[in-house]
């Protein structure tokens, strides 16, 4: 089952990862190019009028974006943390889902296999896919700023890991959510709806002290980019969220699942 499992999703990891690929090497090639020194300094200068709150959402009060790897750990991470956090809910909720929808789950019922072990391969294969397109994309950037110049490898390294903490926990959250229900397009709709809801809820958090308790609403607030740019860690109270989280999550779904009418 692991095996069948691996092929059954590896044409839609590898779209994923493809389409992320093109998308960094089109910023590696045609950054350097259109970033300017003295178009550096304008954009420098136009961030000023923007409100400080604002500059720090995207990291920008503690990053400039006058060179390739400024500009990563601004809004490159944002988009990584979205694109690997799309992919993870949409992951979640059509990797038990769809045995249904294809009526694939009648050949599953005919074998030996608990409906446990079944929620636990796919966990597993899930997890496993989550961290090796965060791996591919972390190395490809890696290289990419290698060949574009200087940057700090340590701070790159852990920023590359952070995406994983809030991917694991869409992953699960969306994986438990599809056990309420048979549709897989309703569950595309709402896999997207957690991960943009998240990152909304993350990012109002940070523009001022009255809203700030919405972090703790956020998966993203476990992908934790703005203090790994200032001291060059990871949080291990965020690693231990994450791995909590997920393992509550993976719980009640096979609770859930156990108890699920299947067509």
């Amino acid at each position: 089952m692991f095996c069948r499992e691996l092929k059954v999703n590896f044409k839609n990891f590898c779209i994923w990862t493809i389409v992320t690929i093109i998308l960094f090497l089109i910023v590696f090639l045609v950054y350097p190019s259109i970033m300017s020194s003295s178009q550096a300094d304008q954009i420098d200068e136009m961030m000023k009028i923007f409100p400080e709150d604002m500059l720090k959402a995207f990291n920008m009060d503690i990053s400039s974006i006058d060179n390739v790897y400024g500009w990563l750990k601004s809004e490159g991470f944002v988009f990584i943390l979205l694109i690997i956090g799309c992919y993870s809910g949409i992951l979640g909720s059509n990797i038990l889902l769809k045995e249904e929808s294809d009526g694939t789950i009648e050949y599953l019922g005919t074998l030996p296999i608990k409906r446990a072990n079944i929620v636990l391969t796919k966990s597993i294969i899930g997890v496993f896919y989550i961290t090796i397109i965060t791996a591919i994309i972390g190395i490809f950037n890696f290289i990419g700023l290698e060949l574009s110049g200087s940057f700090d490898e340590k701070q790159f390294i852990l920023l590359s890991i952070t995406p994983l903490l809030s991917s694991y926990i869409i992953f699960f959250v969306c994986l438990f959510l599809s056990t309420f229900t048979n549709k897989t397009q309703k569950m595309l709709g709402i896999s997207l709806g957690v991960v943009f809801v998240s990152y909304l809820l993350n990012t109002l958090s940070s523009l001022a002290e009255e809203v700030e308790f919405l972090k703790y609403f956020s998966a993203f607030t476990l992908s934790d980019i703005r203090n790994v740019i200032i001291n060059t860690s990871i949080d291990l109270k965020m690693v231990i969220a994450s791995i909590i989280g997920s393992f509550i999550f993976l719980i009640l779904t096979t609770i859930r699942y156990n108890k699920k009418e299947l067509v």
